[in-house]
């Protein structure tokens, strides 16, 4: 019997008037903001990266207008990365040509700025400690807390220092509980406590599914007098199949660096598809190669991406809490833009807690009827259209642009963990190239994740039957989780002490918290739960 379940563990209390889980954009824009209405009201965020940005990971495009409104003399001391636009490409690629079309008009880029959003956040940090805002970076919110009519009270901080055995080390430390009036829940895309309260208060009961892709980047420093600052390229088609809804972004930055990433719907259908390697043969196509060539990654990472827009919103209140951002799931596909939502919502629901005495109650009908769901409702059925293949997806995005999103119809969608084909019945795997540039496989991408985990602490990674894996997923599937994971957390290794020979082992160390095996999993088995705080990716300038 573990010393955790010999006695119970005596926690500090901290009390504050709002507890924010995740120090992204949303839930950083909705903690300045509420200062700036309320000065008196406590505010602290939750952070459960080592430092603010270490887990932050996106293009990124913005459109300046919601950080205009929070803050408007920003420009004058902008983030450390932060290029105005200059130029948009958008290219359609065969396995060896490429074809320059007409730029969608989501894809207008004049006036927005290419940024690092990890360096953002890491920027708007500081500017809401001066307003007062505590932020506990290195503490992950493990659970939340409930009273006993089920009300959201707050959050409960992991516990550090616990063995890989339940057992307690020597510098074994209590979790403590954060208690609120109001917990604001800003945890990015597939939040674990997310999850959870959407499930506990039913709160997708009205919705669709909420739908992902996986979105790998790496940070490349060129060789000098290479790069166009301002420079957006984006491409779609080649590697991925006319089945698989995938594509590109190519941003130039300054001092010689561009930011790359290849985005795949987690849809597709192919159990044999690899995300991370399909992101390696877009850098081999002949438009991209002679742009890297000679150059040297930086940073790299890899985060799940929230995409099933306005008919996948869950409601975005329930009693004591409230979801913002990524949470709630505000991306803008067509236009592969969410920062502006998220600042968007942080603000909104800055703006109502303030208006109301900090009651949560009527927060989903006031984001329902703003700008960023009527951003959402004109491009809903652009995304799902692709679920019908590439040509019919084209079609579709061109009518529902033509438009303005008037359809009297709204595609549904289905959760990604079903799409997947059995083996066999999948059409024919894809013919990869052989890569000329680093990196060559996944831990080599680990290393330039920075991602730090110490080994001897429970896995974070809960998989419920690790029977069916080497059973019934073996059959079916082939193991995809060896497949869809960008960092090589899971594999299937010979064990001739289990029944069948082999057995899964997870690699949690390797993890850069992107979530995909939590949203993938063909079976539902695999849960992803917090690490000790502070662990993970380091992610730096991406």
């Amino acid at each position: 019997m573990s010393q955790l379940e010999q006695s119970p563990i005596e926690r500090d209390i901290m009390e504050y008037d709002v507890v924010v889980v995740g120090a992204g954009p949303a839930g950083l824009s909705f903690a300045i903001r509420l200062k700036q209405l309320s000065p008196e009201t406590s505010v602290c965020v939750i952070e459960k990266g080592a430092t603010v940005g270490a887990h932050i990971l996106s293009g990124a495009v913005i459109e300046p207008g919601p950080l205009d409104a929070l803050l408007p003399g920003w420009r004058d001391a902008p983030p450390p990365i932060c290029v105005p636009a200059t130029e948009d490409e958008f290219w359609m690629l065969s396995k060896t040509g490429h074809r320059k079309l007409p730029l969608p008009p989501g894809m207008h880029n004049h006036g927005n700025f290419i940024v690092s959003l990890s360096a953002l956040c890491a920027w708007l940090a500081p500017q809401a400690e001066a307003l007062g805002v505590e932020i506990f970076p290195g503490f992950a919110a493990a659970e939340t807390l409930h009273d006993d009519s089920g009300k959201v009270i707050g959050v409960r901080i992991g516990d550090m220092g616990i063995a890989k055995d339940g057992s307690h080390k020597p510098g074994f430390t209590a979790g403590i509980d954060i208690h609120a009036k109001v917990t604001v829940l800003g945890e990015g895309a597939r939040g674990s406590l997310t999850k959870k309260l959407v499930k506990r208060f039913a709160l997708d009961a009205n919705s669709d599914p909420q739908t992902y892709s996986i979105g790998i980047k790496e940070l490349w420093q060129l060789p000098a007098g290479r790069v166009t600052p301002g420079k957006i390229v984006h491409t779609f088609g080649w590697p991925a199949d006319n089945r698989t809804y995938g594509g590109s972004f190519l941003y130039h930055l300054d001092k010689d660096r561009v930011a790359i990433g290849y985005v795949s719907g987690l849809d597709y259908h192919d159990p044999d598809y690899k995300p991370w390697e399909a992101f390696q043969q877009w850098k081999a196509h002949p438009l991209i190669a002679p742009l890297l060539e000679g150059g040297n990654i930086v940073s790299a990472g890899a985060r799940a991406i929230v995409t099933g827009g306005w008919q996948s919103l869950p409601k975005v209140e329930m009693p004591g809490a409230l979801l913002i951002g990524d949470s709630a799931g505000l991306l803008n596909v067509p236009k592969v833009k969410g920062t502006h939502q998220a600042i968007r919502s942080g603000m909104l629901a800055a703006e109502h807690l303030a208006a109301t005495q900090l009651v949560a109650d009527g927060f989903d009908a006031k984001l329902r009827a703003s700008d960023a769901m009527a951003e959402l409702k004109k491009v809903r059925n652009i995304k799902p259209g692709f679920k019908k293949g590439l040509w019919f997806g084209l079609a579709n995005a061109a009518w529902e642009t033509a438009t303005g999103g008037l359809s009297p119809w709204t595609l549904k969608q289905s959760a990604d963990y079903s799409s997947l084909d059995r083996l066999g019945t999948a059409e024919p795997a894809h013919d990869y190239v052989q890569r000329t540039l680093a990196p060559r496989d996944r831990l080599q991408g680990v290393f330039f994740a920075s991602t730090s985990h110490d080994e001897d602490q429970p896995i974070h990674l809960k998989v419920t039957d690790t029977n069916i894996c080497a059973t019934k997923c073996v059959e079916e599937f082939g193991n995809p989780c060896t497949r869809f994971c960008p960092a090589a957390v899971y594999e299937m290794v010979e064990d001739a002490s289990q029944p069948h020979g082999k057995r899964l082992q997870i690699n949690a160390a390797n993890c850069v918290h992107c979530k995909t095996c939590d949203i993938k999993d063909p079976y539902e088995i695999i849960n992803w739960t917090t690490p000790e705080g502070g662990s993970g990716p380091n992610y730096q300038n991406l």
